[in-house]
This record gives C-alpha cells, structure tokens and sequence, in this order.
C-alpha cells in the first residue's frame, strides 16, 4: 500500500477538522469531545483504484491521527492564553510569504540566466580564493596494505613507485592477489589525515616527511604499509579547482537569484511610487 504523504496528510488533517453536531443520515467513524469525524470527510484522503484492505488500513490510520490532533488541539485550547490563541496575524503573514515566495520564483524561472561558463567560475575562484583555504591536507596517490609474508616485495617496491603502464598493471595484479589494501586515488582527491589513520602510529609521525619527500613505507609485525603521494594539497592552502568549481557554479547562480530579486523588488517599488500606489505618513 502506498502511504498518503505526510503534508497531505497534515492537510486533511487541517481540512476535517470534524463537526460539533452529529448528523443525523451519517454515522460517524469517531468523536474527540463534541467533534464528529465522519467518511464524507474524508474526501481525497483514498485514493482511487487501491483495494478495499489498503482502503481500510488507510482510513484507520486517518482516523488515529485525526483523534490525537483533536486532543492535542483541546489541550492547546485549554492551556493557551486568548493572545496565544489569537493565530490570525501569524497566518496572514505566513499567507504573505508563501504568495511573495510563489511569485519570486516563477519570475525566477522565467528571467534568470542558468547558463555559467567555465571561464566565470574560474574567474570568481581567482578573485576569491581566500575563501577555499582548505581545513585538512588532500592527496592523490596509492595507499597498499601488505602482509608481511607475502612474497617478492622487492617487485612491489618498484612498482608502487612508476608511473608507466608496465608497472602499474603489474602493481594491479600483485596487489589483487596478495594485498589486504590496495587503494588507488590518482583521479581524485582524498583526506591525507584519513590514509596516514590506516597506518601505524596514526598521522602525526609522517605529515612532516611528506612535505620533502613523495614515498613512505612503515611496517609494523604483521604488515608493511606503503604510500606514494603523486599530489599534495596541504591544509590551509587553496582547494583545488575541480573540488570547488560545483559549489561556485552555485554561488554565481544564487548571486544572480539575488540581484535579479533585488532588481524585481526595485522596479516593483519605483514604480508605485510614481504612480502614488503608497504613501509614507511622517510622524509629526
């Protein structure tokens, strides 16, 4: 059974809010009080074509709910002051903005310039790079976790460290067969803080030796770890491009959001104004 969704169902919920009399050619399905909920209230709350058991569950469930939102209404009635009752000026404003929000956003939709080009994002990040400092050391490169029996080490030691074809295929098939890790991120960028954790002795004892050199291997009883660090973005450096360039393709867009809502909000204004649609009455 497909469950009513939950602002629907808050909505009937709103919209049944039951009778205060019974009626007399209905019977009613249930009572909170002196409110009487009844089928034909109900109305767009089953939706056609579902089975009778689905039916039923679905009214069942209605029912439950709309009984403990009658209690908890009485209870607020009864609790809260006639100021803190008094909703009417809260609803006309939360009317206000849902109507203000509608109309912002077809003209959105009808006037806003989506398409941002590559050559805009790379110029905002130039101008603003300050604001992409990175908060912790990104890498690329090969991470291996190697038990300390396996055999022939000497070839992996070698390989982990070529760029060429050769050796990264045979890095690939050594790794698959004996290997416990073997994490190749040379595409993508990756927390170094994260890749120094899998090793002994946590981070701290190597971020200093990969600022001088590119490779590191450390072995505990059980295994030799090794790292290749083809690229390094250190902490409180500026992130690198390809990792920003979705979040500046969505701050130029909100950019423009605003200044086109501003300009609509401007226009709007100006143009009453010279049309004497509003007056501001100084105090005297």
């Amino acid at each position: 059974m497909k469950k009513l969704p939950y602002l629907l169902l808050l909505v009937c919920l709103s919209v049944a809010c039951g009778r205060n009399e019974p009626k007399k050619d209905e019977q009613p399905l249930a009572r909170v009080y002196n409110k009487y909920l009844y089928m034909s209230d109900l109305k767009g709350v089953v939706p056609a074509g579902i089975s009778g058991t689905d039916s039923a569950s679905l009214v069942k469930d209605f029912v439950e709910k709309w009984i403990r939102n009658q209690l908890l209404l009485n209870k607020a009635e009864l609790n809260l002051t006639d100021e803190e009752k008094n909703v009417e000026q809260q609803m006309e404003s939360y009317r206000s903005s849902l109507l203000i929000y509608a109309y912002q956003q077809g003209y959105l939709q009808q006037n806003l310039d989506t398409v941002v080009t590559d050559a805009e994002i790379e110029a905002y990040y130039n101008d603003n790079q300050s604001n992409f400092l990175l908060g912790e050391p990104l890498m690329k490169g090969t991470f291996i976790k190697l038990p300390a029996n396996a055999p022939e080490i000497y070839k992996l030691r070698q390989w982990y460290r070529a760029d060429d074809p050769e050796s990264i295929k045979n890095l690939e098939g050594y790794c698959y067969e004996h290997a416990e890790v073997y994490d190749h991120f040379n595409e993508g960028w990756v927390n170094l803080n994260e890749v120094l954790r899998m090793m002994p002795q946590g981070n701290g004892a190597y971020e200093q030796t990969l600022k001088y050199r590119k490779y590191l291997e450390v072995r505990d009883n059980n295994y030799y770890y090794f790292l290749n660090v083809k690229e390094m973005a250190p902490e409180g450096t500026v992130s690198p491009f390809e990792l920003v360039k979705e979040d500046i393709h969505y701050i130029i867009l909100n950019k423009r959001k605003v200044k086109l809502i501003s300009e609509l909000e401007t226009s709007i204004y100006s143009d009453a104004q010279n049309r004497g649609n509003f007056t501001i009455y100084q105090k005297q």
